[in-house]
């Protein structure tokens, strides 16, 4: 095959695997406006977290009994911290959050800062060490959290600071369940079915005794819809396709995708929500989206179409 061939071939392989990048953090940046919406109008978080991991637990039961609860990878302390991180106490976190400050915000201050909780994480409990380009990326981000959080909390009385120390806590959540993860290796649809299941035999029974059956007061149909948002497309297909991302441009680059989940929240919270972030917004967004690109060691777009050997992005 030709030189050109070649790098026909990797530029190919690089649009599918952006195409699935890009399709999970579309879900992703989706969740933030779409539970913000359900949880200001006819749903609780806590009925959203029944709903979401009471479908996720089913479906996914047959693949947790299938490779079980990994003790020989895991503590049981590990399993519990990998259910509170990822499961029902992390959705109800970050869905309550949402009802005190808009869907742009929870794009930033979670899946935007959770890296830069990641790396303190890893440097004390894995001892990595973080390379000079990453830190950049990690201050920006600090920037964009200074931005958007830190003018919000000078304000008196505003309810939106609550939101945002909800979200700064799920983001830090979320980084002790991908401290676990990664230091288990565990593949993405078992710890998927792990803290699922688990999640589900936990937190149904405290949902029953403490609301009921409070779900079934919203109608039907959005009933319906937060089971199949919720349940399969937020918790396993997103899973799904960013694996996929991953295993054709490797885990660097396939992260680098994360990078635009506070942007497309805030664009796609203006159509869904009447959100509209404000300049300042903007700037923290921005902010935070260049430093989770930078910090995940994403490739530069010169090199992407220069079109890499297979492989090099691991090793931005």
């Amino acid at each position: 095959m030709s030189k050109a061939a070649d790098q026909g071939a990797d530029r190919s392989r690089y649009l599918v695997g952006a195409l699935f990048g890009l399709a999970a953090v579309s879900i992703w940046a989706g969740w933030m406006p779409i539970t913000r919406l359900s949880v200001t109008t006819s749903l609780t978080p806590y009925d959203l977290a029944m709903l979401r991991f009471g479908t996720a637990g089913l479906l996914l039961l047959p693949v947790l009994i299938r490779h079980g609860l990994a003790l020989d990878r895991l503590r049981w302390w590990q399993l519990l911290v990998m259910v509170v991180g990822a499961g029902a106490p992390y959705s109800l976190v970050a869905a309550s959050g949402l009802r005190f400050a808009p869907a742009a915000d929870a794009g930033v201050l979670t899946p935007g800062v959770m890296p830069l909780f990641v790396a303190v994480l890893a440097s004390v409990a894995l001892r990595e060490r973080i390379a000079p380009g990453r830190k950049v990326g990690y201050g920006l981000i600090l920037l964009g959290v200074i931005v958007i959080a830190g003018l919000t909390a000078l304000l008196p009385g505003q309810q939106r600071s609550v939101g945002h120390l909800l979200f700064l806590t799920a983001a830090f959540m979320w980084a002790c369940y991908t401290i676990i993860l990664r230091k288990a290796a565990l593949a993405p649809l078992h710890a998927a079915a792990i803290v699922a299941v688990g999640s589900a035999v936990g937190f149904t029974p405290i949902y029953l005794a403490t609301q009921g059956l409070h779900f079934t007061q919203a109608p039907l149909k959005e009933i319906a819809f937060q089971m199949l948002f919720q349940g399969v497309v937020a918790t396993i297909l997103s899973l799904y396709l960013f694996g996929k991302a991953v295993s054709i441009l490797g885990a660097s680059a396939g992260a680098a995708f994360g990078a635009l989940v506070p942007a497309m929240a805030a664009l796609l919270a203006i159509p869904i929500l009447g959100e509209a972030p404000s300049s300042n917004d903007w700037g923290g967004i921005l902010a935070v989206s260049l430093g989770v690109y930078l910090a995940s060691g994403g490739p530069l777009w010169w090199r992407t179409w220069m079109v890499l050997p297979a492989g090099a992005t691991e090793r931005t």
